[in-house]
């Protein structure tokens, strides 16, 4: 099992940055792909972006392409979510997850997840 803990959220106004982070820690030489999803309140959870371990595979949610950039460093066993030109749509608790299998959207592909941070981003 990986363990994962995620930093870095905040409030800040639309057309502001943020960066997350996500550190994994635990069983993580089998973990071949790492992704971010977000849920806003009643909304169900949405995958934003993924990674794969070789960093050479980066997939995202249409509506973030272009604003926000996923990358990792296997050295510190972190995945950073680069984010900018923030909308309030944007507002949702971000998770970070990890799976052993191929980068996909699905969250039922996933087996492990961190507890989320906050990003809110006000007009």
């Amino acid at each position: 099992q990986v363990q994962l803990v995620e930093s870095g959220g905040g409030s800040v106004q639309a057309g502001g940055s943020l960066r997350l982070s996500c550190t994994a820690s635990g069983n993580t030489y089998s973990t071949k792909c790492m992704s971010w999803f977000r849920q806003a309140p009643g909304n169900e959870r949405e995958a934003v972006a993924f990674i794969n371990t070789d960093s050479d595979s980066t997939d995202y949610l249409n509506s973030v392409k272009g604003r926000f950039t996923i990358s990792r460093d296997n050295a510190k066993n972190t995945v950073y979510l680069q984010m900018n030109s923030l909308k309030p749509q944007d507002t949702a608790m971000y998770y970070c997850a990890a799976t052993v299998r191929w980068c996909s959207f699905a969250q039922w592909d996933y087996n492990s997840w961190g507890q989320g941070t906050q990003v809110t981003v006000s007009s």
